[in-house]
Formats: C-alpha cells, sequence, structure tokens
C-alpha cells in the first residue's frame, strides 16, 4: 500500500503529489472528489477576480464622472490598470465573457451579493 498525503493535512503535498499521480497515469490513487473540488474553486477564483476588477473600476468610473473636480493622476491609473486587468483576465479565460452581462459579478465584487447566485 502507498503512503500517500492527506488533503485535509498538506493541502500542497497532496496537490503536488496529485500531479505526479495525474502524469504517471496513476488514476487509482487520485483523490477524485478533493480534485473536482479544487478544479472547481479554480474557476471561482477567476470568478471573483473579474468581479473584484469590474467592482474598481466602475467604482472609480463613477466618481470620475459625478466628482470631476477631485479627479487625479491616480484614478486615472487605477481605471486604467482595471481596464487592462479586465481584458487579461478576459483573453485569459474567454469563458468569463458571459459572466459580464451579470449583475451578481459586480454585485458581488463590491460586497453587496450574498445570495446563492453570488460568487
Amino acid at each position: 500500500m502507498i503512503e500517500t498525503a492527506r488533503y485535509e493535512n498538506d493541502v500542497v503535498a497532496w496537490a503536488n503529489e496529485q500531479a505526479r499521480f495525474l502524469r504517471e497515469c496513476r488514476l487509482d490513487l487520485l483523490d477524485t472528489p478533493h480534485l473536482a473540488e479544487e478544479i472547481e474553486d479554480v474557476g471561482k477564483s477567476e470568478q471573483r477576480e473579474l468581479a473584484n476588477r469590474m467592482a474598481v473600476l466602475l467604482a472609480h468610473l463613477i466618481k470620475w464622472q459625478l466628482q470631476p473636480e477631485r479627479r487625479g493622476a491616480s484614478w486615472q491609473i487605477t481605471i486604467s490598470n482595471q481596464r487592462r486587468g479586465v481584458a487579461r483576465r478576459l483573453d485569459k479565460t474567454p469563458s468569463l465573457k458571459p459572466e459580464l452581462k451579470e449583475p451578481r459579478v459586480v454585485a458581488g465584487g463590491l460586497g453587496r451579493c450574498n445570495g446563492p447566485g453570488c460568487i
């Protein structure tokens, strides 16, 4: 019997071991329930990053529009950086594009979404 790393004890050791098992085609040793959970979490992390970037971008665009007397280089830099970050995220993960049509994405990024549809 092979001694395997436990997900609950050391997730990094577990992840490295699972990657090795996959590369070696040792499918019988895979911890499939936790692997599936971790893969889903990667997608949720990508969604959260997009939501957070969109929230920061929209907040600064609103401030830019409503407070012209307070416009400054820092707001301009933030807007530019967030636009680039959103574009990079969408280029890297095109399946997130439909998420932009979901109000929960922006609401979640603003910390205002607590329902079951929130990410």
